[in-house]
């Protein structure tokens, strides 16, 4: 669960790659270049060997395209491979089994309807995520395979991770790609003596590793109103088993990664008594998710402060009825893999997952040599604001439709800074907003710091980034600059 094109002719993922390749990287492209990324349209594209038509619904940009190939989650010593692998290692083999090379073309059904998502969730717009066509997106969680491996029904448990793609701000803490692992452990009643579920769930509970973690955990498993039982479906006990069954095995997840993040801690001599001292503690939080009942929020006390770490719960009946396998029980968890990785290498920005700079790259070897991320650079930030008038009919609705381009989103805001920008744009914060006490229309004012990671940007080339931004939200949203 979790816890989202070239003229004339076919252009696949990996020619994108070698294309931006060839460019010598989108830091070095020329920026009236850069713009043509922007306003290039084409009838079909091959995406992993596939070709899929384009149509209005179409709002995939190449700067994205380019980035499938990267699959950062299975790239060697990165920190994101690394820490899959350190969660993995708490779900072996046979009884889970790992899928991590599932493609990220998607059906909307296998994002959306399989899921029970209503067709007027906001999750569906095109100011949210991107669509390949009106029929297939790029996957806004890993949830979007679920189905599918639940009615495969291969193993009686699986991790998925996989690159996932949203439409989002821009800031230090979110890309419009990041990497999501979701778990799932099940019991089939008709292999048990009587179909006795708590039994052998509570059987295969003792068989696992202890741990001598601090739990908080003081509601009680379900609760008619906050935490509901699926009644229809579950025993008060088959719950009760399932849950303690979960919560061992994600505190053993947390066991595996700060135990690890205190280690690199020491290793850097650190000198901060809040992480050497401090014991290593977790509470469970009563939650609320589509896919599960009852659910809950992992938190952990880290460096003074509880930080949700992961979602959770008991899976929804309807999603194993769906997919075939009725008579099955059990529980699922989601993560993001950029916030467990943030915090266990002490990356402090999430646009250095996608460097290719060896500085950064051979800081990181394997899961038994967790190394803190040491800084090779600062470079100052330049601040620019643009400011503009929206049309008096925009709406929330959104989606940078050029045929309805009154239509105002915020992430159509970031989605036009970051395909001009790229990674040179560190944040873009809404600073200011007015709306006239006659004409009623409303002025919005963006503050965007462009800063790169690995040099100095002159101002002539923020400059010229800026005019470009300017340029474009008229021409694809339609607002009146000031």
């Amino acid at each position: 669960m979790s816890a989202e094109i070239v003229s004339a002719g076919v252009l696949s993922a990996v020619s994108i790659h070698k294309y931006v390749q060839s460019l010598a990287s989108r830091r070095q492209l020329p920026l009236t270049q850069r713009t043509n990324i922007v306003t290039d349209s084409h009838p079909e594209l091959e995406i992993e060997g596939r070709t899929y038509q384009t149509d209005p619904w179409t709002n995939v940009p190449q700067s994205i395209l380019s980035l499938l190939p990267r699959r950062l989650h299975l790239q060697p010593s990165h920190p994101i491979s690394l820490t899959r692998e350190l969660i993995e290692s708490r779900f072996p083999s046979p009884t889970y089994n790992h899928h991590n090379d599932l493609s990220p073309v998607v059906t909307v059904a296998q994002n959306f309807d399989s899921l029970g998502f209503p067709v007027d969730h906001p999750g569906r717009n095109r100011s949210d995520t991107y669509y390949v066509n009106k029929d297939s997106v790029l996957r806004t969680h890993t949830s979007a395979h679920e189905a599918d491996i639940f009615r495969q029904n291969t193993s009686e448990g699986y991790t998925i991770s996989a690159d996932v793609y949203r439409r989002d701000a821009v800031d230090r803490s979110h890309y419009p790609v990041f990497h999501q692992m979701e778990g799932a452990r099940m019991w089939d009643r008709r292999k048990l003596p009587g179909g006795d579920i708590a039994k052998a769930v509570w059987d295969d509970l003792a068989k696992m590793p202890k741990h001598d973690l601090e739990v908080e955990d003081p509601n009680p498993t379900v609760h008619p109103e906050r935490n509901p039982l699926q009644a229809e479906y579950h025993s008060l006990e088959e719950v009760e088993a399932v849950a303690a069954h979960l919560k061992r095995s994600l505190e053993g997840v947390v066991v595996e990664i700060f135990s690890k993040a205190k280690q690199a801690a020491a290793a850097a001599n650190d000198p901060d008594p809040l992480i050497q001292e401090e014991p290593l503690k977790v509470r469970w939080v009563e939650a609320f998710f589509p896919f599960t009942s009852p659910s809950w929020e992992l938190e952990v006390f880290w460096q003074g402060d509880w930080l949700e770490i992961l979602g959770c719960g008991v899976t929804k009946q309807d999603l194993y009825i769906n997919a075939g396998i009725p008579n099955h029980i059990g529980w699922a968890f989601g993560v993001g893999l950029e916030r467990v990785a943030m915090l266990l290498f002490s990356i402090p920005d999430i646009r250095l997952f996608w460097s290719r700079d060896k500085r950064f790259l051979s800081q990181f070897t394997t899961v038994d040599n967790i190394n803190r991320y040491k800084s090779f650079s600062k470079h100052p930030a330049c601040y620019k604001d643009v400011a503009f008038w929206l049309r008096s009919s925009s709406s929330s609705a959104g989606g940078g439709l050029r045929s309805n381009a009154q239509n105002f989103h915020e992430n159509d805001v970031m989605e036009i800074v970051r395909i001009i920008g790229g990674d040179l744009v560190e944040d873009v914060r809404l600073v200011d907003e007015f709306q006239h006490p006659v004409s009623g229309r409303k002025s919005l004012c963006y503050r965007i710091n462009y800063r790169s990671l690995e040099r100095t940007l002159t101002n002539e080339e923020a400059n010229e980034m800026h005019e470009n931004v300017r340029g474009e939200l008229v021409k694809k949203l339609g607002v009146e600059l000031r």
